[in-house]
């Protein structure tokens, strides 16, 4: 028997319109007093104060904490901690994007644990559960509020670091997409490009061989059969309604599909894991301060080019999940056309096709590769291996823009 399946998800998910109104109800049961951590653009609007009140009219005591900055620099969370001196609420609320969220679960492993954020860096340093955590996303992209991560930016160090363990995730997610409807076009674009990266690099992960060790010793396993899952469905919403969430005028069912799309993507990549495009966006970002997701995007067609000669058939299935038609074409044709229908989707909504267009340096490319071979647990996550000539080349390929040239 070949079937094997690992999934680490929140306790609860709440999708749709209105959800959002569920939180008052939602922290009831779990106490009576919450530290709410957000931004603030978003402390500041009408929504905010609405889901404000609705917890006060609830008898929850808060807290708020309303000054999280973009990439969650590291001294930050310490800073929002010793500023609450021995506050210790019965939970603790992120509401915002990725970077609000991933503090939130930050601030909920000091306030438990206690010690700094670098004593967690890893895999599975976290001893045990955290403050509970309700995580209530307004853009559809990192799928935070589902994964069992949170990634910070380390003034000693020129990569981002991540913190991974299944304590970090959440104890409710609260999706409601009407908190997405004001995002701007360009944020919903790499935001959704994010999550559509997180989906397909989840699916064509490297399949491991199965065991009862595998999931114990590892945060990210590779794909299985519940990943998969998740995967596909997020291909399919966001194949089918990105590049309409991102024109002029915003549909909101449309933007739906993005954030539910985002949100399975969490749910499967939570597990499975990354690989290439995500190796080589952290060297890249570091170098050009350029958004994850951004980077992310404008390697996949990239990696998945290289990828092909390993993963052929399941990138035939992200093709058909897409809703392509490709039943006249063999495996390597019809995960050409799916690349190719990639490509031609990001560049419908503005993703830069080029990590020269991102603005890297032609004198850095062999650092970013040396860089990007160096962080393991994507590059082992890869369905094709890499050595470090194979890393530089498909780096060159996405530096010029000639994808032919990753095929390798």
């Amino acid at each position: 028997m070949t079937l094997f399946a690992a999934l680490r998800l929140p306790g609860e998910i709440l999708f749709g319109k209105g959800q959002r109104h569920a939180l008052p109800a939602v922290a009831g049961k779990l106490g009576k007093t919450a530290l709410i951590c957000t931004d603030e653009r978003f402390a500041g609007t009408d929504v905010f104060a609405e889901m404000k009140s609705g917890l006060e009219a609830a008898g929850i005591e808060l807290r708020i904490h309303d000054s999280v900055e973009q990439d969650v620099p590291r001294d930050s969370v310490a800073d929002c901690v010793d500023a609450m001196g021995d506050y210790r609420p019965d939970m603790i609320i992120g509401i915002g994007g990725g970077s609000c969220l991933d503090f939130a679960k930050c601030t909920a492993l000091l306030m438990t644990h206690g010690g700094a954020l670098a004593d967690y860096y890893g895999e599975f340093k976290v001893p045990g559960p955290t403050i509970p955590l309700i995580a209530i996303p307004t853009t559809a992209g990192t799928g935070s509020e589902a994964t069992p991560v949170a990634v910070i930016s380390d003034p000693d160090r020129t990569l981002k670091v991540g913190i991974s363990s299944p304590h970090l995730i959440s104890k409710v997610a609260i999706c409601d997409p009407e908190l997405t409807m004001t995002c701007p076009r360009g944020l919903t674009a790499i935001a959704g490009a994010d999550a559509l990266t997180h989906a397909i690099e989840a699916y064509t992960a490297i399949r491991k061989e199965p065991s009862a060790e595998l999931p114990q010793n590892h945060v990210f396993i590779g794909k299985s059969a519940l990943s998969d899952h998740f995967a596909l469905l997020a291909i399919k919403l966001l194949g089918r309604s990105l590049e309409k969430a991102c024109g002029p005028n915003p549909d909101e069912d449309a933007r739906a599909d993005v954030m539910m799309g985002a949100l399975a993507a969490g749910c499967a990549f939570g597990t499975a894991g990354t690989a290439a495009a995500h190796a080589v966006q952290y060297p890249a970002g570091a170098l050009t301060h350029t958004p994850h997701g951004l980077g992310v995007a404008a390697m996949l067609p990239y990696v998945m080019t290289y990828n092909a000669k390993a993963a052929a058939s399941d990138m035939v299935e992200v093709g058909n999940a897409m809703g392509l038609d490709l039943s006249s074409l063999d495996d390597h044709a019809a995960a050409e056309a799916t690349i190719a229908e990639i490509a031609r989707l990001f560049a419908a909504i503005g993703i830069t096709p080029t990590l020269a267009g991102l603005g890297l340096e032609a004198n850095k490319l062999d650092w970013t590769a040396e860089q990007a071979l160096g962080i393991d647990r994507l590059i082992k996550n890869n369905p094709r291996s890499f050595d470090l000539a194979a890393m530089r080349q498909l780096i060159q390929a996405a530096y010029d823009g000639d994808r032919a040239a990753a095929a390798m």
